[in-house]
């Protein structure tokens, strides 16, 4: 790799998936994996095209159960184009070239990172001297988000003869990509017409099956060869016979476009991706408009990271800004946690936008603002919910889709044992702080009052009331308690002793619930009386449940052991786990899980987590944040009991998820700077060096990209966007020390930082915004448009300018 490319050499039939999955082109609206156009699904490749929130719903026979999921829908693969040389030098009816069918003298792919642009060298043999060289360019396009384009040139070395070439549009691709999902039905796709358009364009036209969702497709292909079309449903195919000359090179273009019946300002989805493949421009000009949009994204993003690290954190935007760019603003769209990548977790929506929309609410609020509107849009669904359960308020789902109904499996597999197991990880109902902690941070970078005191409010609100309604009161304690939930750490979802599914207390829960009815609250107080009065008659709040609120934001029960916080009730009667012996005898033991039910175990008997718990509070919370929350609850928080708690669950987490590496380095920046940086490269290797035992071909981890970047913008710098001002503690690490990024600010585009060793510039640039209040412990300076100032980063200096 090199600063702008990511590049693979050699053909490794092992790392396909991964690799397809890193490669993958994408634009906000729809992604396509990096898979070869010549190669069909099988056991080493799976070309998919995803668009976002397009999703179906089917009804399976397992385990002797109906079990009903929905998915993110594989849309028809619009890459297929396969050649093969014919004549009388070859034999009849030879083998399409393929990778796996041919001898592949050279392989490479690279994908260039500032242009969005995947590019493909192979050399095929073909005996006796000969060779077929195929380079290829394919673009997923980021001005106009349903177009794609593939250009295949083609040399042929030592001989002179014919090129038989074979494109298509695909209509018969089905939910495949993930093997453990394979037992359930994936024929999402119906009713596949396929049909021309004119003498280069085909199109091919279906629909979901219960969702109906309407799909067109239409593909252009340009040659200096007459083009035939053959019909061969479910695909859509058009063939070419190109004339070879040695040395010289052939080119053919494939231009495509996609509509679904989810647009907005169209009425049929084929005829309007029939009308813009007809309308789209060649390939040239396609590639100078695409690349102007991502210059345009690469400055709104920018980025200045030495080293490794910064090669990888530049990979990881180009997927953020592919899965969620300025064309989602347009979208009912939420975050899926796997990008637009791939088929794990279903494409389903969780809690990930906790991870993903800090990093966005700084350079693309647009964005940031339409996700929460997804939200918004299925609280009448989360109130259901909620009511469902005897609860007032909003309880949203752990796995999101298309609706608001819960998406959460009912069973999953352990790929170890083959069993089917109940999932009951629809108990995480702390999936609503992390809606309203999103809220309040867009809020606060955005200084968007409008949407704080509508859609933000009426969320905030029902949250609370929730968490409210929610808590019991233990006469015994003299404290709130909210039992029957799983927290983060994923591993916990019972005690050993109950048949019952269910923690009491998970500290995660009951803290972060607090904070929401202190939001709450004070948001309350600071509306404007006349929406107050209407929020208020809307919701029927009275004088009542508001003092229920500030009750309960102060006695929320937060359970102790051996002077660290628990991170439930009862944790600390549960046994210590051999973990050298388990390492010794497994290796990996990340699925720490699915090794304990293999065996006839189960981790719900042992002080065992998969990712971060209760240090998720330092994730979200500074040091000082965190303080006052558990002095709101009666806690006494202090730096040795902090300390107690980091070092405690560090040596028992087995780090089974890519976030459990971000937030671990995220905390130990603060807490023990010196082991800090190790977990953060186990970030930042997470999807590259696939440590998640090849999850990544299923898809990458989007929330740990977004969150790695955001460790870099907010982590190690302490950033915190509170009260209209920029709140700056940096916490350099010895390997970090030096590097630069841009933001957005309350209207303030393109606000420059930089941390150089002990010393931070911050540039604002010209307009005509109001100034920038920038505050660090112990000095405050505020910076007018086109000021750069230099502050210290050490405590007890004042600021350097401004100039």
């Amino acid at each position: 790799m090199t600063g702008w490319t990511w590049e693979y050499d050699g053909y490794e039939p092992a790392d396909e998936r991964l690799r397809e999955s890193l490669c993958a082109l994408g634009n906000g609206y729809a992604a396509t994996r990096g898979a070869l156009p010549e190669c069909a699904a099988d056991d080493v490749h799976y070309p998919g095209t995803y668009a976002a929130g397009c999703y179906n719903r089917l009804t399976s026979d397992l385990a002797g159960r109906r079990v009903e999921n929905e998915d993110m829908v594989n849309l028809p693969n619009w890459l297929p184009l396969r050649f093969r040389p014919t004549g009388p030098q070859w034999p009849t009816g030879a083998d399409w070239l393929t990778p796996d069918t041919a001898e592949v003298l050279d392989h490479r792919m690279v994908l260039h990172l500032d242009s969005g642009l995947l590019e493909r060298l192979t050399r095929y043999g073909l005996g006796d001297g000969r060779a077929l060289r195929v380079r290829q360019l394919r673009i997923v396009h980021m001005a106009d988000p349903h177009l794609a384009a593939l250009r295949t040139e083609f040399t042929a070395e030592g001989f002179t003869g014919e090129l038989e070439v074979e494109a298509a549009l695909d209509g018969g691709v089905t939910n495949a990509g993930v093997a453990r999902y394979r037992d359930l039905d994936g024929r999402h796709l119906i009713h596949v017409d396929t049909g021309t358009a004119a003498p280069d364009t085909v199109w091919l036209r279906c629909r979901t099956r219960t969702s109906d969702i309407r799909i067109g497709m239409a593909a252009r292909l340009t040659a200096l060869a007459p083009v035939s079309d053959r019909h061969e449903p479910p695909r859509a195919v058009q063939r070419l016979t190109l004339p070879l000359t040695a040395g010289r090179t052939v080119t053919v273009d494939k231009t495509v476009a996609l509509h679904t019946s989810r647009d907005p300002a169209i009425s049929d989805p084929l005829r309007a991706a029939v009308d813009r493949v007809g309308a789209a421009p060649g390939f040239d000009e396609l590639l100078d408009s695409h690349l102007r949009a991502w210059d345009q994204l690469w400055r709104r993003a920018e980025l200045d990271v030495p080293g490794e690290a910064g090669r990888i954190l530049r990979l990881h935007l180009f997927h953020v800004l592919q899965t969620l760019s300025p064309h989602t603003a347009d979208l009912d769209v939420g975050v899926p946690a796997r990008g637009l990548n791939g088929e794990a977790y279903r494409g389903h929506v969780f809690w990930d936008e906790l991870f993903v929309l800090p990093y966005l609410n700084l350079h693309f609020p647009e964005v940031s603002r339409a996700l929460l509107r997804y939200r918004h849009r299925r609280l009448d669904q989360a109130c259901s919910a909620a009511s469902a359960l005897g609860r007032r308020g909003a309880l949203y789902p752990w796995q999101s889709g298309s609706e608001g109904r819960e998406e959460t499996q009912a069973l999953h597999l352990n790929p170890r044992s083959g069993r089917w197991l109940p999932d009951h990880s629809r108990l995480q109902r702390h999936v609503g702080s992390a809606v309203a902690y999103n809220v309040w941070q867009y809020c606060e970078a955005s200084g968007d009052a409008e949407f704080r005191h509508t859609k933000g409010a009426e969320m905030l609100l029902q949250i609370a009331r929730f968490w409210a309604d929610s808590a019991l009161y233990d006469d015994r304690l003299g404290r709130h308690r909210i039992r029957g939930v799983m927290g983060p750490d994923e591993y916990h979802d019972a005690y050993p002793d109950r048949p019952e599914p269910g923690l009491d207390d998970n500290t995660y829960t009951n803290v972060t619930a607090a904070w929401v009815l202190a939001r709450a609250l004070e948001l309350l107080s600071t509306l404007p009386e006349p929406r107050r009065l209407e929020l208020v008659e809307r919701t029927g709040l009275d004088h009542a449940e508001l003092q229920q609120w500030e009750d309960v934001s102060r006695t929320l029960h937060v359970p102790f052991h051996e002077g660290v916080i628990s991170q439930f009730d009862g944790y600390g009667d549960l046994a210590e786990l051999d973990w050298d012996g388990y390492r010794k005898h497994y290796g990996d033991i990340r699925r720490l899980d699915r090794i304990l039910e293999a065996e006839g175990d189960t981790v719900n008997r042992y002080r065992a987590s998969k990712q971060a718990d209760v240090l998720m509070l330092g994730y979200l919370f500074s040091p000082a944040e965190l303080r006052s929350l558990f002095d709101r609850l009666g806690y006494r928080l202090n730096e040795e009991t902090w300390r107690r708690t980091v070092d405690h669950y560090l040596c028992r987490t087995s780090h089974g998820s890519t976030l459990s590496g971000l937030v671990h380095g995220w905390i130990l920046a603060r807490a023990r700077r010196a082991e800090a940086w190790a977990y953060c490269q186990e970030a930042l290797r997470g999807d590259i060096a696939d440590l998640q035992g090849g999850t990544t071909g299923e898809g990458i981890h989007l929330g740990a990209m977004a969150g790695t970047l955001d460790l870099v913008q907010r982590g190690l710098t302490g950033l915190e966007t509170r009260d209209g001002a920029l709140w700056l503690d940096p916490v350099p690490l010895p390997e970090l020390s030096s590097y630069g990024f841009v933001l957005r600010f309350h209207g303030h585009w393109g606000v420059r930082l930089r941390l150089e060793r002990r010393q931070l510039e911050v540039t604002v640039p010209s307009s005509d915004r109001a100034p920038i209040d920038l505050r660090l412990p112990g000095r405050s300076v505020r910076l007018q448009p086109g000021e750069t100032c230099w502050l210290p980063t050490e405590p007890g200096r004042g600021p350097v300018g401004p100039r």
